[in-house]
């Protein structure tokens, strides 16, 4: 009687096919993040282009970019904040297709206020961008008030904003109201915002909260200001690796992403001339463009 044999595969031949599904599995995974990032980098690249189509649209309407955030002044000498402190990306919404929610700020009031309490919280994909995994909303320390997470800042320029946050030499900063007739050394010349990403600090669109204060992502003990939550003060080159909680950072791969005055948006690269980092910063610097960036 002839005896029948059962087929499949010996222990050897499975471990064989194993490790060959672990192999093509480690050469495809790289090129699937690698596609990934592009597609997050295209979309970072065209929230950037929205927000600037909505700054000149703000610009043609009121003559002027909005304010890096609005705030009035106590007396001298301390010139203490009083809020109400909202800041430039709140001004855009009405360009943003965000009309509705524009209509419910109270602007007469503070950013911490009840009136303002659910507008705060709005959580806007427009203003986050899809590589960083931040948190859709965070806590400010000291003067503890809930507002969403953003990824871009706009660009406060090269003077120390310790010295004086009403004088900043970019486009945006305290009680601002930049023209384009002011950016002397040309619109394609001259940063507007740029990325923060929420490993080296946390930012949001809403505004700077009076007398709050931003820490540091890996080290929470170094504070700074409120004015960080919507300006940088970018005094290293993009994603250094000294980067301060003023700087500018993404998770992209060998740059950051830049909205530029004249509407362009471009990715500046890590190896950046210092010379050149600093010129793109000021509005009207005189400063020579030191090569390509």
């Amino acid at each position: 009687m002839r005896q029948l044999t059962k087929s499949g595969f010996t222990l050897i031949e499975l471990l064989v096919v194993i490790a060959i599904i672990a192999v093509l599995i480690g050469l495809l995974l790289p090129a699937v993040q690698k596609v990934r990032e592009a597609a997050n980098r295209t979309k970072c690249h065209n929230n950037l282009h929205q927000i600037g189509i909505a700054l000149q649209s703000y610009h043609d309407r009121e003559g002027h970019f909005p304010k890096g955030y609005s705030t009035q002044l106590g007396p001298a000498p301390d010139f203490v904040e009083q809020g109400p402190g909202w800041g430039w990306a709140s001004f855009i919404l009405p360009d943003l297709e965000q009309a509705p929610l524009s209509e419910l700020i109270v602007r007469t009031q503070g950013i911490g206020s009840a009136a303002n309490a659910s507008a705060r919280r709005q959580v806007l994909n427009v203003f986050k961008c899809p590589s960083d995994s931040g948190p859709p909303t965070f806590t400010t320390q000291t003067v503890p008030v809930t507002v969403p997470h953003s990824n871009y800042v706009g660009s406060f320029g090269n003077n120390d904003p310790e010295d004086d946050l009403s004088a900043g030499d970019g486009i945006f900063f305290r009680n601002s109201q930049v023209k384009f007739n002011d950016i002397h050394d040309g619109s394609s010349n001259t940063l507007m915002i740029g990325e923060r990403s929420s490993n080296i600090a946390l930012a949001t669109w809403v505004g700077a909260i009076p007398g709050a204060e931003v820490p540091l992502a890996n080290d929470p003990s170094q504070l700074e200001g409120s004015f960080l939550l919507v300006l940088a003060h970018g005094d290293h080159e993009p994603n250094s690796p000294s980067a301060h909680i003023d700087d500018y950072y993404s998770r992209h791969i060998q740059g950051v992403n830049f909205l530029v005055a004249d509407g362009s948006v471009r990715q500046i690269n890590n190896t950046i001339k210092p010379a050149t980092w600093k010129a793109l910063q000021s509005r009207a610097g005189g400063e020579p463009q030191a090569g390509d960036y």
